[in-house]
């Protein structure tokens, strides 16, 4: 029986349809101060619907993005508030899941070239990594564009002495290629440096994420790919919210699925889903494999 790691899928978009509030810069970070509820109530969902690895909700609680939203002092108290969050879901469900801490982008999705110095992103993603480390199982690395930033955020969550999955995103339409311009090979190769268990594509285009499966292939390594659903990116810039983003209306949970079947058939081992992928996504997925007796697992087997 082969074994598939199923992550969870998109936390913001969830948000957004059952927020009673207008989006906000610091958006999934703004909705778990005021309604922490809804927020363990997606991750709740995700399991249920047969994801065995849920991602704290920390995506926008950088210490960048809350010192520019003159919120520096929430950094700790939202850190809590994640781990408390999905603690709390698992609790409910009662299932045996693993949580993956969160190391995002530190200024902004999609924009490696606002990305922070090494050094200055290395001290903040070792700030995240403190307050995560004693509560999490491995250590998801998301959206990363650039290759700094890869080498920053495997290094720091590397030194906690827990697994590190790093997963980068892709320019769409580009040849294999960060959302920087460099080649994903290189991400990888930086990855592997820094010692990471497995490499990832995620948040773009499933169609650009099928054009670099050989280069993940080839790391030697566990790999796996989670797309979003968006119609394109351009819409969020930095200060933006995600009210501006527009979701594909060919991406249900079925073609989802044969996509994610598409990136098993080729040897990936990680399945999942980013932006715009919801429950009933990971759900579908879920029930295929089963159907065609893969063993759904929270961490990745040797």
């Amino acid at each position: 029986m082969r074994t598939v790691v199923l992550l969870d899928g998109g936390m913001g978009q969830e948000l957004i349809a059952r927020s009673k509030q207008p989006p906000h810069p610091l958006w999934s970070a703004k909705v778990m101060m005021d309604e922490p509820e809804t927020v363990r109530a997606v991750h709740e969902d995700y399991l249920r619907a047969g994801a065995r690895v849920l991602t704290l909700n920390s995506y926008s609680a950088t210490p960048e993005r809350l010192e520019a939203a003159g919120l520096a002092d929430m950094f700790v108290p939202l850190q809590r508030a994640a781990v408390d969050a999905v603690k709390a879901a698992i609790g409910a469900v009662g299932v045996d899941a693993a949580v993956a801490g969160c190391l995002p982008p530190l200024v902004a999705s999609y924009r490696p070239d606002l990305a922070l110095p090494y050094e200055r992103s290395l001290d903040l993603y070792h700030r995240i990594v403190a307050e995560q480390a004693d509560h999490v199982d491995v250590f998801l690395c998301e959206t990363l564009g650039s290759v700094v930033e890869v080498r920053a955020a495997a290094t720091a969550a590397a030194e906690s002495g827990r697994p590190v999955w790093m997963a980068m995103t892709l320019k769409d339409g580009g040849d294999a290629e960060l959302r920087s311009g460099e080649p994903l090979a290189d991400g990888i190769a930086a990855a592997i440096d820094c010692g990471v268990s497995a490499v990832l594509a995620n948040c773009s285009f499933p169609e650009t994420i099928s054009d670099a499966l050989d280069d993940l292939a080839a790391s030697g390594l566990p790999w796996g790919a989670y797309a979003n659903g968006f119609t394109g990116i351009e819409k969020l810039q930095p200060g933006g919210t995600v009210k501006e983003m527009e979701a594909r209306d060919d991406l249900g949970p079925d073609r989802y699925c044969d996509w994610a079947f598409e990136t098993l058939e080729h040897g990936a081992s990680i399945t999942g889903g980013c932006c715009e992928v919801g429950p009933a996504h990971i759900a579908a997925i879920a029930r295929r494999l089963e159907a065609e007796r893969f063993e759904i697992a929270k961490e990745l087997h040797a």
